[in-house]
C-alpha cells in the first residue's frame, strides 16, 4: 500500500482526489487547508465559530465510494431564499458538530457515511486569517479578499501570514512524515497551496519526511495572484515557505484550444510558462511533462489523467519500490492514459 499525501485545497485537491480514488494500492491522505473566509464557508466561520467546512466538505465528496445521489447531496447548494448560496453539506456538518459535539467527530462521522477511500484531514484545528502584503505596501486581509480581489489586482502580492499564529494538526504532521509521496495539489498558490505552509509545524514536517515531494504545476496564472508568474516563480515560492524545493514538478505538456485562450486572457489569466532551465536551477530534480486538461468548457486538470501521470512519476522515482506501484486507476469511461515523459529525468 502507497501512502500518497495531498496537501491543498479548493478545486485542485477536489479534482486531484476524484482521480487518486480510482487507483488501487493507495493509502490516501488529504490535509486541507482551513483558511477560507468567502461564500457559505465564510458565513458559518462568522455566525457560528466553526472552523469553514467547504474545503473538507469537497474533499470528502471526491473521495466518496457512496452513490452518485449522496455524492450530488453533499455537493448541492440552495437556489431559493432564505437558503440561498448555503451548501447542504456545509449545514449538515454544522449541524453533526452541535450533535456529536466537535468538529472531529462530524468530519469522522461524514467520512464513514460517505465511504471514503483514505482520510480528510484538517491542516489546523486552530482560526487563522490568511493576510496579504501588497507590493505597494497594503494589507489584503481575508483568503476570500485575495481570491477576488476588490483592490487592484495588478499589483503583486508581497508576502502572505496568519494572523494569529496557528499550530498544526498533530495528524497532518504524521500524514506528511510517514507518507511514502507528498503532492502539492494544483490550485491558487497563495490561498490553497501556501497556505497550509504558514501553519506552525508544516514546513518542519516537509523538512523531516524522507518522501519525495512533488508539485503539480498550475495550468492558467490567477490574476491577483500569480500574475506573470513562469513555473519557476511558483516553485521558488513554495521553496520560500516551506523550506524545501519540490523534487519533481508535473507540467502540461498539451496546447490549450484557443478558444479558452481567449476567455481566459479576458480574466488576464495566461497559461503558465513552463521555464525549465530555471526550475533546474532552483534544484527540481525531475520535471514531468504530460497532456493533463480536461476536455471541458474550463482549463482544468482532469482527475484521471493527472492520477495516471502522478503513478508513473511515482514509479521512476523508485520510493519506495516501482514493483508496489500500481499500474493504473480505474475509469468509469474509456479515456486514454496520460503516462507524460520526463523532460529532467529522476536522479
Amino acid at each position: 500500500m502507497i501512502r500518497v499525501t495531498v496537501l491543498g485545497g479548493g478545486t485542485g485537491s477536489f479534482t486531484l482526489l476524484q482521480g487518486l480514488r480510482l487507483c488501487d494500492d493507495l493509502e490516501i491522505r488529504s490535509v486541507v487547508t482551513m483558511m477560507d473566509s468567502g461564500g457559505d464557508s465564510g458565513r458559518l466561520r462568522d455566525e457560528f465559530g466553526v472552523l469553514p467546512p467547504g474545503d473538507m466538505r469537497r474533499c470528502l465528496v471526491a473521495l466518496s465510494d457512496e452513490s452518485a445521489i449522496m455524492r450530488d447531496l453533499f455537493s448541492f447548494r440552495f437556489s431559493e431564499p432564505p437558503l440561498q448560496g448555503r451548501s447542504f453539506g456545509n449545514l449538515f456538518l454544522l449541524a453533526l458538530t452541535r450533535v456529536l459535539g466537535s468538529e472531529q467527530s462530524a468530519l469522522e462521522a461524514v467520512g464513514r457515511m460517505l465511504k471514503i477511500r483514505g482520510r480528510v484531514i484538517p491542516v489546523t484545528w486552530q482560526h487563522a486569517q490568511l493576510f496579504a502584503e501588497l507590493d505597494d505596501g497594503n494589507v489584503v486581509e481575508g483568503e476570500a479578499n485575495i481570491d477576488v480581489p476588490k483592490h487592484d489586482a495588478s499589483i503583486g502580492i508581497r508576502r502572505v501570514y496568519l494572523e494569529p499564529r496557528v499550530e498544526a494538526n498533530p495528524d497532518a504532521l504524521n500524514a506528511i512524515e510517514t507518507a511514502d509521496f507528498v503532492v502539492l495539489a494544483p490550485g491558487d498558490l497563495y490561498t490553497s497551496t501556501i497556505a497550509n505552509l504558514l501553519v506552525g509545524g508544516v514546513a518542519a514536517a516537509l523538512a523531516r519526511t524522507r518522501a519525495p515531494l512533488v508539485y503539480i504545476l498550475n495550468l492558467m496564472t490567477k490574476y491577483g495572484e500569480t500574475n506573470g508568474y513562469s513555473a519557476s516563480r511558483h516553485v521558488a515560492q513554495i521553496a520560500h515557505y516551506s523550506g524545501r524545493v519540490p523534487d519533481a514538478v508535473v507540467v502540461h505538456s498539451g496546447s490549450i484550444p484557443p478558444h479558452l485562450v481567449a476567455k481566459y486572457r479576458e480574466e488576464t489569466a495566461f497559461h503558465v510558462e513552463i521555464d525549465a532551465d530555471h526550475l533546474m536551477a532552483l534544484g527540481v530534480r525531475t520535471i514531468w511533462s504530460a497532456d493533463v486538461m480536461s476536455s471541458t468548457s474550463l482549463v482544468r486538470h482532469d482527475p484521471r489523467r493527472t492520477a495516471d501521470v502522478l503513478l508513473n512519476l511515482f514509479r521512476s522515482l523508485g520510493k519506495p519500490a516501482a514493483d508496489d506501484v500500481p499500474n493504473g486507476c480505474r475509469s468509469p469511461a474509456s479515456q486514454p492514459e496520460a503516462g507524460g515523459r520526463p523532460i529532467l529525468g529522476a536522479r
